[in-house]
């Protein structure tokens, strides 16, 4: 009680100096409340990972009656994931944000909200009472909104915010309608009463609760269709926070959807086939849209909802294997799944810092603008190629070990099955494969045009490395990444306790997170090592001998290009002009060109503008709709103060009337049963 106590009054009651400190103490005093805030809820998260879950019931209140929080270990592996990637979110927003230094309001601001997203998030892993657990999203949704448009002079800023809050809005409701749907039968706000009502419900009833509570949390997560917030958001806020939605505040539509599949007793079978479809669409269309992008932090955002496509296949995989009895499928697939939320959670948090550090340097997030950056920033270079081999799935990093259990789940559904179920693994492994090979042209196309070659546009003279200290954060995601690459067993054998929730115990016959399966994975990433020094040491030795020998240099054939320019390069565009031309059906790209004329023509152009099908064919029709039916009533707007007092008259008339018109109604439909 005491840990709960000191875990939401410390930030609250820190958030009373912000206002009266300067620029450096606010940072300061952030990392500070965060840092201990990090450290009660870790030492819980610990605990239930080792085997103790933590539960208690606070007292409440007459409206939300007890308020029971209960850390198991799947909260405990997601507060885990959640505190590191906050972390160093905090320590490198502290050196981000110094250029922001003239905003001390807007700074103000965004330290209060920084500390509320946290402990709101924090506080969804252990809160198990609805109307408790809705007031809790709904900050999240709120303090995520601040920290989206702190950059709020700018329009299209402004546009991403809302963007964002009223798609979390949608959340909320589909939210509150499962709730109210539990609560109307049991008369509990407790998750408990959802376990004891959905387990009395027939399968189609109980698979449609699950679907109401998997509409909400996958609104937060991306998955397509629910996913249009993200190539918004993602670039408009600061590149800290960039990091942190991406890394950890879509997961917690992954945790959302974990607790549901624990907590709902559904027909497990057919929501495994449905999370699968969603999932493999997801992650194709997803990693497809990233490769047109131009914009680097919009590309990352595409490649957010690609992982949480992958994530989703494991959670799939997990459901079909508790429908059909098959506790390994089982294990490897909710093994995988939560294995890659932590692997994402760094290597995109990595990308987004990286890419904060280029725009500071820069000012630009457009790739074709850029180029020739390994000169510049050779360690943000090398960090970011760190995290795109990683999330392309190649050893020896991370990304890796998370996808090898997920084939090897879909390995094992594919050889035990009926033909149904081996052309569903079939789909998945294609699926799966596919996502990984369009992810390395992605990243080939983003790392090469960005930091290799030369110069595309002029650069600001003050293009260089950023300062040390927001370098810290970034090699502390690449450690955990080598870490993991290297000992995957550790990390395998700590989610033994969160997917033994999902198979009914930790310990059973062939366990394939105890038995040594992966022991296979740690030779591998030494092979891959061993590989990698054995080509520096080559070429070291190399530049030595040659160091010590005299080299001549001298112009190269031109090919007739007697004068070449930097437009000879690749550009971003046409790097990706043959798959944008394979898959012109599925994307939606406009393109502006000026055609060549004459033999030497004065002028040439080529641009494209790439746009999302899903948003203009459903978000775009519905906003169509929408204006249109509002400008029906347009009359309202008259500009005369009466008639708003009026319209205020009115809805509160309304809003008290309703409660009333019911009453009647349902005792009008009692009389008539009567009768």
């Amino acid at each position: 009680m005491n840990l709960i106590t000191a875990f939401v009054g410390i930030p609250f009651a820190g958030m009373l100096f912000f206002p009266f400190l300067k620029v450096k103490g606010k940072g300061m005093l952030t990392l500070l409340l965060l840092t201990v805030n990090i450290i009660l809820s870790g030492y819980l998260a610990v605990q239930s990972l080792l085997g103790t879950p933590f539960s208690t019931t606070l007292p409440g209140s007459y409206v939300t009656g007890a308020i029971p929080i209960r850390i198991d270990a799947l909260s405990g592996w997601f507060i885990l994931i959640i505190n590191l990637i906050f972390l160093t979110g905090a320590i490198y927003g502290y050196s981000y944000l110094k250029a922001y230094k003239k905003r001390n309001n807007s700074l103000t601001l965004h330290s209060i909200a920084f500390l509320l997203q946290h402990t709101s998030i924090i506080s969804i892993c252990g809160i198990q009472n609805s109307l408790v657990f809705l007031i809790a999203w709904e900050i999240l949704a709120l303090s995520s909104f601040f920290l989206i448009i702190f950059e709020h002079e700018n329009p299209v800023t402004i546009k991403a915010g809302i963007n964002y809050l009223i798609q979390a809005h949608f959340s909320i409701v589909f939210l509150m309608i499962g709730f109210l749907w539990v609560l109307n039968k049991t008369g509990s706000y407790d998750f408990q009463a959802i376990t004891t009502y959905s387990a009395s419900l027939p399968g189609m009833a109980s698979l449609v609760l699950f679907l109401c509570f998997f509409v909400a949390f996958a609104l937060k997560a991306g998955f397509v269709p629910f996913h249009t917030w993200l190539p918004y958001a993602h670039p408009a806020a600061p590149s800290h926070i960039s990091g942190m939605m991406s890394g950890v505040i879509i997961k917690i539509g992954i945790f959302g959807i974990l607790r549901m599949l624990l907590i709902v007793k559904t027909d497990y079978l057919t929501a495994g086939y449905i999370l699968l479809v969603i999932s493999v669409i997801s992650g194709l269309y997803g990693v497809m849209l990233a490769i047109i992008q131009h914009n680097l932090k919009k590309l990352l955002a595409y490649h957010s909802i690609e992982n949480i496509g992958i994530i989703g296949i494991g959670i799939g995989l997990g459901c079909i294997g508790i429908g059909t009895g098959n506790q390994v499928l089982t294990t490897l697939g909710f093994a995988g799944a939560l294995l890659h939320t932590l692997n994402h959670g760094l290597f995109k948090s990595l990308l987004f810092y990286a890419a904060g550090n280029v725009y500071q340097a820069t000012h630009t997030m457009e790739i074709e603008k850029l180029g020739g950056l390994v000169k510049r920033m050779p360690q943000t270079t090398l960090l970011f190629l760190i995290a795109s081999i990683s999330i392309c799935g190649i050893p020896p990093f991370n990304g890796f070990i998370s996808e090898f259990i997920l084939y090897t789940g879909l390995y094992n559904w594919l050889s035990g099955g009926n033909l149904f179920s081996m052309l569903a693994a079939i789909f998945s492994t294609v699926g799966l494969a596919a996502i990984g090979g369009l992810a390395m042209l992605c990243f080939t196309k983003a790392f090469g045009i960005i930091f290799l070659g030369n110069e595309r546009s002029p650069l600001p003279p003050t293009c260089r490395e950023v300062p040390f200290v927001q370098l810290i954060p970034t090699y502390l995601l690449a450690a955990v990444i080598l870490l993991i690459g290297l000992f995957p067993m550790l990390f395998i054998r700590l989610l033994s306790m969160p997917v033994g929730l999902f198979t009914g115990g930790t310990m059973w016959t062939n366990n394939p997170l105890q038995d040594g399966v992966f022991e296979v994975l740690q030779p591998i990433s030494l092979a891959v090592w061993l590989l990698v020094l054995l080509v520096a040491l080559i070429f070291g030795l190399r530049s030595y001998f040659r160091s010590r020998s005299r080299v001549s240099t001298a112009s190269t054939w031109g090919c007739g290009y007697v004068a070449p320019t930097v437009k000879q390069q690749y550009t971003a565009g046409s790097f990706v002009r043959t798959f944008g031309k394979l898959f012109a059906p599925v994307l939606l790209v406009e393109k502006e060109e000026t055609t060549v004329k004459g033999i030497f023509p004065n002028e040439a152009g080529y641009k494209t503008h790439s746009y999302d099908k899903v948003e203009k064919n459903l978000i775009d029709r519905i906003l169509k709709l929408n204006k249109n039916f509002m400008g029906r009533f347009i009359f309202l707007n008259n500009g005369r103060l009466q008639f708003y007092i009026l319209y205020g008259i009115v809805f509160i008339v309304t809003v008290l009337g309703i409660p009333v018109l019911y009453r009647y109604v349902v005792s009008f439909i009692e009389l008539l049963k009567l009768l």
